[in-house]
This record gives C-alpha cells, structure tokens and sequence, in this order.
C-alpha cells in the first residue's frame, strides 16, 4: 500500500527552519519561523500563564474528558475576548479546536457541510496553510487582490474590484488583524465597506484571527472583527491562542459560528460538537484551561494584558528603529512602510534571488517571498539586518 503514495511538497517554512539549524554560522538570524521571541531570542512562558498553571496543577482533580465542544467556560471567555458584549450569546456557536489551524480545518468542513458548491475566497497573499487545506480538501476557491507590492500597502480597490465578483453564499476568508505574511491592515472604513459588500451579496465572512494584541491592542485588533459580527447575519471566526497567550505547543484555537436565530444557532453548534467527533473527539484541554483561568481571574488577567502589551510595544519599537535604519542607509523613505504595518510580519518586496543573497551572504534567514518576522529581530540584530537589506539591493 504504501509504495503507492506519492511524496508530498515540503513545507517552505519548515524546510527554512531545517536550514537555519543546519547553518553553522554564530551570527545568523531566523526571521523565517512564525513564533514571537523576546530580545534573548526565547519565545518565554508568559507570568500569568504560569500562575494559572500552577493553580490548575493544585486544583484539578481530574484528566477526564471534557465535552466535544470543550470547557463552555473557555468558549464563553475566549467569545468574550474577542466579540466584547455586542454580540448576543444565543447568536454565538463556539467548539475548542486543536490550534487555530485546527479551528480553521473545521471551518472548511463545516462549509463543505452547509455548501459543497460554495467558493471561498481568499487574500492574495494569504497564509500558505489556507489555499493547502482546501486544496486537500477539494474545495473550490479563488483569490482577491490585497496586496500592492509597489505601495507595499493594501491594494483596497483591487480588493473590492475582486470581491465585486463573490455569489451569493459563497465565503471571503478575512484576516481579523496583523495580516499574515504582510503586515498590512485593513482601516475600520475599509471594513465597514467589505461589511456592505457581504451583506449586499449575501455572502459568508470567514474571519481568522490569529494575533489579536499584537498589532494596536486587544479591543483595536479586535474592532473589525465585531464590525462584522455586528453587522452581518451569519459568519465564522477562527481564533487561536498560540501567539497572545504564548502558549503555541498546547495548540489551543477556537471556532466560532455566528447564526441569525436560535434554532440555527443549535443546529450549527450540533454541526461543529459532530466534526469535532470526526475528527478528534474531545479536543485538548490543558491550553485552553489555561487561558480560561486567565480571563476570568482580574489580577491574572490584568499582568497577561500588561505582558502582551509589553510584546506589543517591543515588536512596534523594533519596527521604528529598522525602519529609520534603512532611511538613513538608504537615504530614501521607501521602507518607511516598515513602521506602518502591525504584527509581527511584513513583506519587504524582495526578489526570490535578492532573499538567497541575503541567506548566503549574511546569515539571514526569511520566507522565499521577502516575509520578515519582526519578533526574530532585537536591537542588536535590527543594523545587520538593514544592512544586509541594503547590499541585497532590495
């Protein structure tokens, strides 16, 4: 059976990674893999995190599992975080997922489900695991404009010009916040324009936010997100923990489904409780304990948010100084776009050969389409690497 299987692509990222280890060089820089790390370079255990923790290990008296949604409790904290108090709770269809790659898998098939005929769109650029899970998944899809490499912002028109197409029932995959690979924000107008768009063409939103507090703040992140959720009658959001509460290998995401009634509100939840069954079963619960924990206790909850802001702030500092570097190396505001753009990634507008260059020549290690990780940077590092972006010719 098995010489029967064919070998699989390998993924950009992971080979990036085997690369990097296998580099001998002392003074290389991983920009590549998508993990926040502090000026050590340690991606660290977050102080609340660790607290709860610690109080779970003292107080759980149990490894049975928990439900196929999950704890309610870590659904209802985790909605909250993300949806404030606009959205009704009988609205709200909510299971825990194996990370936020797992919340958006069992989105695809909840839509194939609903709508086997449905085509999700999705933003050029977008996250590579979107167009290869529905790939995998045989899903129709197409792509919408976002990006305009020369601006190096988003190509708003195009953007519009290309959803213009979308037919009723069809899904447009959004990214709630700190748009991965670019770093390139919808403003709130822009949202509200997207919103009138999907509502006129009856089509379904598919939000995915991944880094909420990581590009203006918790409740800014999150401003686009309730927009929709507000305004349209139906839509989906995948949510993941990995990066806001650092908790990336308890893999602890969460799928929302938005519905216009109570009685489909109970029909998706039942939908969603039966993938998981499929799928999984019972999803994993330490993460998701954790972050419950953190929410519904104020001290814990107020020194995570004062963490996160401090991730926040270092990762916006870093930004302003790479971006004045290459001001003055390049005597030029073109990267000034660099200090613009929220998350943790941009994408600088380097050629495949110019992003070699710099592997080869100065240790420095990014995605084959100029995707930098603004978190793999410190203080130190920040010069080098404008340097090197210099002598590139980017």
């Amino acid at each position: 059976m098995f010489d029967q299987l064919k070998q699989q692509p390998a993924d950009k990222i992971l080979a990036l990674m085997q690369s990097f280890r296998e580099d001998p060089r002392d003074d290389k820089i991983d920009l590549g893999v998508g993990v926040y790390r502090d000026a050590e370079g340690v991606t660290p255990v977050m102080r609340a995190v660790k607290a709860a923790e610690a109080r779970i290990l003292e107080q759980q008296t149990t490894k049975a599992y928990t439900g196929l949604a999950g704890e309610p409790g870590y659904a209802k904290a985790l909605t909250g975080l993300i949806l404030g108090a606009d959205v009704a709770p009988s609205r709200i269809a909510a299971v825990a997922t194996p990370g936020g790659t797992g919340a958006i898998r069992q989105g695809f098939e909840l839509i194939r489900m609903a709508s086997p005929d449905a085509r999700v769109w999705i933003s050029a650029p977008t996250w590579p695991n979107h167009p290869s899970i529905l790939k995998y998944l045989g899903m129709p899809f197409s792509e919408y404009r976002y990006f305009d490499d020369a601006a190096r912002d988003v190509d708003f028109a195009g953007m519009m010009e290309d959803l213009s197409q979308v037919a009723e029932g069809d899904v447009v995959l959004l990214h709630g916040c700190c748009h991965n690979p670019t770093g390139a924000n919808l403003t709130l107008g822009q949202w509200q324009s997207v919103a009138d768009l999907l509502l006129e063409k009856r089509a379904i939103p598919f939000i995915d936010i991944a880094y909420q507090g990581f590009g203006d703040g918790l409740e800014s992140d999150a401003a686009g997100t309730r927009l929709i959720a507000t305004q349209l009658p139906q839509a989906l959001i995948a949510a993941s923990c990995s990066k806001n509460f650092g908790i990336y290998r308890e893999r602890t995401g969460l799928l929302i489904a938005l519905s216009s009634d109570d009685a489909m509100q109970k029909l998706a939840q039942g939908n969603l409780a039966y993938l998981n069954r499929q799928n999984f079963s019972f999803p994993p619960d330490h993460g998701a304990r954790v972050v419950m924990t953190i929410l519904d206790d104020p001290e814990l909850r107020a020194d995570w948010k004062a963490e996160l802001e401090e991730m926040r702030a270092g990762m916006l500092a870093l930004r302003e100084q790479l971006a004045d570097e290459l001001r003055q190396r390049s005597n030029s505001d073109r990267f000034d776009f660099i200090a613009r753009h929220r998350g943790m990634f941009s994408r600088l507008g380097a050629t495949p050969e110019q992003v070699e260059a710099m592997r080869r020549d100065s240790g420095i290690y990014m995605v084959g389409d100029s995707r930098l990780n603004i978190a793999g940077l410190n203080a130190r590092t920040v010069p080098i690497l404008a340097q090197a972006i210099i002598d590139a010719g980017v």
